[in-house]
């Protein structure tokens, strides 16, 4: 079995911890870097529930794209819901490792995971400078009421569901994608001169002017929901990973929905 730091050394190749953003945290939470590996858990958040599902499955390590502490902090006191899944996992001889904008413009990386639960084939990159988003064709082309009901079926089931905005009838052969928050990259998206953008927590303002600005659909999925594709491929690399060197690692991915979101009351919009 490897060691916690010989399992890292490989994610960090994967998802080199330079390529991340300033103001982003990640890494090696916790973990003793000479503890044995035998099992691993994938999951989008660093919350109780992943914490107690890799017990319960008896991983060693928890690999998620979210970070625990994206903010400084003082205190990890188990009085507080952060500091409890820290003690959780240090009881437990646990680790955490996060790998969160550096899986971003990874490639393959979180956008091409989601490009890749719609059947999308991906041509480039979204922001060339950084590796950010991916541009994809449709093939073959739908309307972008199809579009939509494909994101719906393919993406992980939430209460929020798929948003539309658009002529749903409009031909959609080029889709811009992704994971996570999208609404800083309508400049890209407008130069790249897709038909249709695919990402999550698209707001008010942005999503009302971009509508304006083009004929652009706009598909909105809950963030969550973007960014679990990752998981399975993430899962997947390790696989290969541990196959090359012999490990024998248990890889599992959680299908616990993390998504804050529980619940959805239609209040009578048109659909």
């Amino acid at each position: 079995m490897p060691r916690l730091s010989e399992v890292i050394a490989e994610l960090d190749a994967l998802w080199p911890p330079e390529r991340a953003e300033q103001w982003d945290a990640v890494g090696t939470v916790c973990g003793d870097p000479d503890a044995e590996v035998t099992r691993v858990l994938f999951a989008v958040d660093p919350v109780q529930e992943i914490a107690d599902e890799a017990i319960a499955l008896g991983a060693d390590l928890i690999v998620t794209h979210h970070p625990l502490y994206l903010r400084g902090t003082t205190t990890v006191a188990a009085g507080h819901f952060k500091g409890r899944v820290v003690h959780t996992l240090i009881r437990n001889d646990i680790a955490l490792h996060v790998a969160h904008t550096n899986a971003d413009t990874a490639e393959p990386g979180v956008s091409d995971a989601l490009a890749g639960a719609l059947d999308l084939r991906v041509t480039g990159p979204l922001v060339p400078e950084n590796g950010l988003g991916r541009i994809c064709e449709v093939e073959p082309p739908m309307t972008l009421r199809a579009f939509a009901a494909r994101a719906a079926e393919r993406l992980p089931a939430t209460a929020q569901g798929i948003r539309v905005a658009g002529d749903l009838d409009a031909t959609v052969r080029t889709v811009a994608v992704s994971g996570g928050s999208g609404d800083s990259l309508f400049d890209a998206v407008r130069a790249a001169g897709v038909d249709a953008f695919l990402t999550a927590d698209l707001r008010h303002h942005p999503a009302s002017e971009a509508t304006r600005h083009s004929p652009l659909g706009l598909v909105d999925a809950a963030h969550w929901a973007t960014e679990w594709p990752w998981c399975e491929l993430a899962a997947a690399q390790l696989d290969e990973i541990s196959d090359r060197h012999g490990w024998d690692l248990r890889v599992h991915v959680s299908k616990t929905v993390t998504d804050p979101w529980s619940h959805h009351s239609s209040s009578g919009a048109p659909n």
